[in-house]
């Protein structure tokens, strides 16, 4: 399938596509595509045109970040990058709208499929996939010109990564979690809201929050996230500051509950925007294991930049296993073994059958090398 504005790694690549502005210069194609939200006094056609002029990333293209890419591609956002670093699963197609059974037979990772996807669906619009792992040495790179964050994570460690870098350049980002039928959702706007550590100041200790393995999640919740976080990207980017979200919105899908945790002001004392130390980002040796949710699985991230030759570690792998592989990852399953490797020509690789990091470790380094 034609991918040209998929990249492995974090270095962006765009998909060439029509430049439109509005209100002056559109085509009556462009106004019919989006003409029931420009009816919106709230949106109209200036506001469309601050759509297709703006840029927007989503980080994470699991259940939430495909979700809100699908609703904000649809929207007309005109520049959408989609980073991941994982690949398509059968148990992803109870929530993750973007992907089907064809992408989980051939394992395409999350973000191509994610922009052959959008591609298709708005031709309007720029679709950038990043395959790769956000960490704290790429995502200065990687959220540079971004107008809006979307939070489409897995886990708490990243989510401060993301609040570093958007407090540091100023950048507004809409914060998102769902598990079971439960989610919460809340707007940052560095420097006029407070930021996720005013609210939790440091992430919750390892294993002590339930996890989509351990308690399950249900895409109704998913969609229902989803949906505030684009409805809220769309009013950062048309200026419609006022209706913005001010709270902390956690809903049950299940049993149909809605609530508004008040936010606290701006802690001058807050580490990250209140004395600007960014810890998390400042940290440019990012975790070398981490632990996968939904998966029974770790990853593995080797240190410094790293280029794998996926054809030649096949030849190398193919007398000790199983292996199968396409541009994206080469997969490959040790005789007799019970684990499964898939690795990425960064170098990254994801250990399946196993949440010992240890041995994780021990089995990237036994056949891809230290």
């Amino acid at each position: 399938m034609p991918l040209s504005g998929v990249v492995n790694g974090s270095t962006p690549m765009s998909v060439p596509g029509p430049t439109t502005q509005l209100p002056s210069s559109a085509p009556s194609l462009d106004l019919e595509r989006y003409a029931r939200q420009t009816i919106l006094p709230t949106i109209g056609a200036e506001g469309q045109g601050k759509l297709l002029n703006s840029r927007v990333l989503v980080v994470g293209c699991g259940a939430l970040g495909s979700a809100s890419a699908n609703l904000l591609a649809r929207a007309g956002i005109g520049h959408l990058t989609i980073v991941d670093r994982d690949y398509v699963e059968l148990s992803n197609l109870q929530r993750q709208v973007l992907f089907d059974e064809t992408d989980v037979r051939d394992r395409i990772p999350k973000a191509a499929a994610a922009a052959e996807k959008l591609q298709r669906i708005n031709n309007d619009v720029v679709i950038e996939g990043i395959i790769t792992d956000l960490n704290a040495g790429n995502v200065e790179r990687l959220a540079s010109g971004a107008d809006v964050i979307v939070d489409g994570l897995d886990n708490f460690e990243t989510r401060y990564l993301l609040n570093d870098v958007a407090v540091k350049h100023g950048i507004p980002w809409v914060y998102g979690g769902v598990i079971a039928s439960y989610g919460m959702t809340m707007t940052i706007r560095p420097g006029s809201s407070p930021c996720l550590r005013c609210v939790f100041p440091e992430p919750p200790p390892a294993g002590s929050a339930p996890t989509c393995d351990t308690a399950g999640v249900i895409g109704p919740a998913v969609e229902t996230v989803a949906a505030i976080q684009a409805a809220e990207v769309m009013k950062l980017v048309v200026g419609d500051i006022g209706a913005l979200n001010t709270s902390l919105l956690a809903v049950d899908l299940w049993h149909i509950s809605l609530d508004r945790v008040p936010l606290p002001a701006l802690n001058p004392s807050c580490p990250t925007c209140g004395r600007r130390d960014f810890t998390f980002l400042d940290n440019a040796t990012p975790s070398q294991t981490t632990s996968l949710c939904g998966h029974d699985a770790v990853q593995v991230l080797p240190q410094g930049a790293q280029k794998l030759d996926l054809g030649e570690l096949r030849r190398r792998l193919d007398p000790v296993g199983d292996t199968t592989a396409n541009r994206f990852l080469l997969r490959f399953r040790p005789t007799g073994s019970a684990h499964e490797l898939t690795v990425f020509p960064d170098g990254r690789a994801i250990v399946k059958g196993t949440t010992d990091s240890t041995q994780a470790r021990s089995l990237y380094a036994r056949y891809i090398g230290a």
